[in-house]
């Protein structure tokens, strides 16, 4: 990951920026956004799709703890759509979002990737 070890950026700004893209691609469905924060993303999103599977009190607790609000929906209702989409999910061991890679921004020459539900 070409993100992690730049000067400046500490492992709080790093976990900010992974929970509020989970947050994203819960609420929206895919964002936008560079190859790699898109990949490490991914596990994430999956992680949290798998725990939101199980349905219990814990599993709620859980997921409430890692989603933040976005400009859409509040945490709660980020609750109710990571359950909505882990019953879509349901018959599916795995693999819940896929990465397209769209090619390198005109400013810094960064590599861009899609990240969405499947």
């Amino acid at each position: 990951m070409s993100y992690v070890n730049k000067p400046g950026k500490t492992s709080s700004w790093r976990q900010m920026v992974i929970r509020q893209q989970v947050s994203d691609v819960i609420a929206y469905g895919k964002i936008e956004t560079t190859f790699t924060k898109a990949k490490e993303t991914q596990k994430h999103v999956d992680r949290i799709i798998t725990i939101a599977k199980k349905n219990n009190l814990a599993s709620k607790r859980q997921i409430l703890s890692i989603v933040k609000n976005t400009k859409k929906m509040t945490r709660t209702d980020l609750l109710k759509k990571a359950e909505e989409i882990a019953k879509k999910y349901q018959q599916r061991k795995g693999g819940y979002t896929r990465v397209l890679r769209l090619g390198k921004r005109l400013g810094d020459r960064t590599e861009t990737a899609i990240l969405e539900l499947v």
